[in-house]
């Protein structure tokens, strides 16, 4: 947990350093008032005291409890700052950590336990801050002061105490036992009640389609439930501990004055006095102790919580990246090349190679597509080349250089990347049209209308209310399937890339917008590379070069009549969707 703490700034600690200052005033200016009490007690009871003496001890205390009230305050202002400070700072390492790990890092952690870690698991840390640090300041100085003052007052008033504080650290010390184990399974089990509701919502569509309400609820109660008897289990240990420290208080109390009340009678009348005089006060510091122990067990029921959230946080934040950027990025003597040396990928972990022994070469200016059965390697092959994952064996180039070597920065610059599901972002569709240009605040209005354009977008955008200014909601469920692919087009066009990498981008168009675009495409693009996954023949029988893939492997390479001739994988995959007439063969 420590180690997270490193993160805050000069400031910050400039920050502590003051209200621990402030709070050490207010222990002291609390613990000096039972000694304002103890005069006023002795100047009431002796005869011939004179008002003044009583209103100026009165006075003193009340200007003890205002100073203790500001000190209060002030502390509380700076702990605040720094609580703040540190959830911005550490919310967004964690963020910058993310985006920089790669898919399959992501996909280890899980969005849930992610969202989970920079949220709820930092809220716990930072009231080790907000809350902790007030009481593990004030509870040692609040302990040690009242301890000193007590001292040699009377043997059985301290054994009363020394039984008290006994009895608290044993309940502490029970109760600590049975929930700190727990804390880390509350997490987990916060993490796996994210999942399964970010999974519902998600496809709240589908579930509805299915009239799985029922089933969805089903499987929620399951995690919910046992968060909910965990939290309940918890709550339920804690719960014992107010209960026990009102009534080790009450009897504390009692007792001093039982003890108090013998001894006052066993004694001289020029004692008496003195006696009671010294029960007050020490009834006041013996109070000081039981609350002071009271704030460290506090302290010791959240640490734990917190330091169980603080490694969740590290996993994170330590995590090694396994894509580390290169250093290249200056310019190229190649253009818009991409090549495969002999590439074999399998995933991490995984036994069996997903892809084997891959190898082409585009050249600027061609359009080189794959196309091959469900689970033949067609996606995961293209996403080598933005390095969404690295190669097992073998090299991809662009541009002559190795991606490894790539900035990747520098390398994405070069890439306009269109996945095989849209992702839309909340905003406008101007704003998600200019995402493409590296997201500037003040995009070039005419660029993002040329891109809507070729992309076969303007039309329905002109049909908008707004048009460029229209809405476009959370994941673009405001907007059809066929409309996000165009859109998700529209956002590389803009972007002016040397090479193009369609992921399965036509699927939810018609045959007539996908050959409209694909026209426009070609006419547009002619200077850049364009890589293509594709399931339909149509979509890519004009392409420069062909890639069938069969379970990893490359079973064809050439161009459409090549394969028709000489590919039987794709020959059946081109006569199951056209006729010999329309495949001019």
């Amino acid at each position: 947990m420590f180690k997270l703490f490193r993160n805050l700034k000069r400031k910050d600690w400039l920050f502590i350093a003051l209200a621990v200052l402030f709070i050490a005033g207010q222990v002291v200016l609390e613990l000096k008032m039972p000694e304002y009490m103890s005069n006023i007690t002795v100047l009431v009871r002796t005869e011939g005291s004179e008002m003044g003496e009583i209103l100026h001890n009165g006075a003193l205390m009340l200007l003890c409890a205002f100073g203790s009230l500001v000190s209060t305050i002030i502390a509380g202002w700076f702990v605040a700052n720094v609580g703040a400070d540190f959830t911005f700072i550490v919310k967004k390492k964690i963020f910058d950590k993310v985006e920089e790990l790669s898919v399959d890092d992501i996909k280890r952690f899980s969005t849930a336990s992610l969202i989970t870690r920079t949220t709820n698991d930092v809220t716990q840390v930072r009231m080790v801050i907000t809350m902790g640090a007030n009481m593990l300041i004030r509870a040692p100085l609040s302990a040690t002061w009242a301890i000193i003052k007590i001292s040699g007052k009377s043997w059985q008033w301290s054994t009363a105490t020394g039984v008290a504080v006994v009895i608290i650290l044993a309940t502490i010390i029970t109760i600590m036992t049975l929930v700190i184990p727990r804390f880390k399974l509350i997490q987990k089990l916060t993490d796996r009640l994210n999942g399964v509701t970010q999974e519902s919502l998600k496809g709240i569509r589908v579930v509805r389609a299915f009239n799985a309400e029922r089933y969805q609820e089903k499987k929620f109660d399951i995690p919910n439930t046992e968060v909910a008897d965990t939290t309940r289990f918890v709550d339920r240990v804690l719960s014992i501990m107010s209960p026990t420290m009102n009534l080790v208080l009450n009897s504390i109390t009692l007792a001093i004055y039982l003890i108090g009340a013998a001894l006052i009678s066993q004694s001289v009348m020029a004692n008496k006095l003195t006696l009671f005089s010294d029960m007050v006060v020490f009834s006041t510091y013996a109070v000081h102790v039981i609350f002071s122990f009271l704030m460290l067990a506090m302290i010791f029921m959240i640490i734990p919580r917190a330091q169980v959230s603080a490694e969740r946080i590290n996993e994170v934040l330590d995590k090694e990246i396994t894509i580390k950027d290169g250093l290249f990025d200056d310019d190229t003597a190649e253009i818009g090349t991409v090549e495969f040396r002999n590439v074999s990928f399998k995933y991490p972990d995984a036994e069996e190679y997903l892809l084997k022994d891959i190898s082409f070469r585009a050249e600027k200016g061609q359009t080189v597509a794959f196309i091959g059965s469900t689970g033949s390697g067609k996606s995961t092959l293209i996403n080598l080349i933005p390095r969404f994952y690295d190669v097992t064996e073998g090299a991809v180039f662009v541009d002559g250089v190795n991606v490894r070597d790539y900035n990747q920065k520098a390398l994405h610059k070069k890439l306009g990347y269109i996945p095989q599901k849209a992702v839309i972002f909340s905003g406008t569709v101007a704003s998600n049209i200019a995402y493409g240009d590296s997201g500037k605040k003040k995009p070039n209005e005419r660029k993002i209308q040329t891109a809507a354009k070729v992309a076969q977008a303007k039309s329905f955008i002109e049909k908008l209310d707004k048009q460029y200014n229209s809405h476009i909601a959370q994941s673009g469920t405001n907007i059809s399937g066929g409309q996000k692919q165009r859109l998700a087009i529209a956002r590389a066009i803009v972007r002016d890339p040397e090479i193009y990498i369609f992921d399965d981008s036509f699927s939810a168009l018609d045959y007539k917008t996908d050959a409209a675009l694909r026209k426009a495409l070609k006419e547009y693009t002619k200077d850049a590379t364009s890589l293509i996954v594709a399931q339909r023949i149509g979509t890519i029988m004009h392409a420069d070069q062909i890639i069938v893939l069969d379970r990893g492997y490359c079973v064809g390479h050439g161009t459409h009549q090549e394969l028709m001739r000489n590919c039987e994988v794709y020959r059946e995959i081109a006569l199951s969707q056209l006729t010999k007439e329309e495949l001019n063969v």
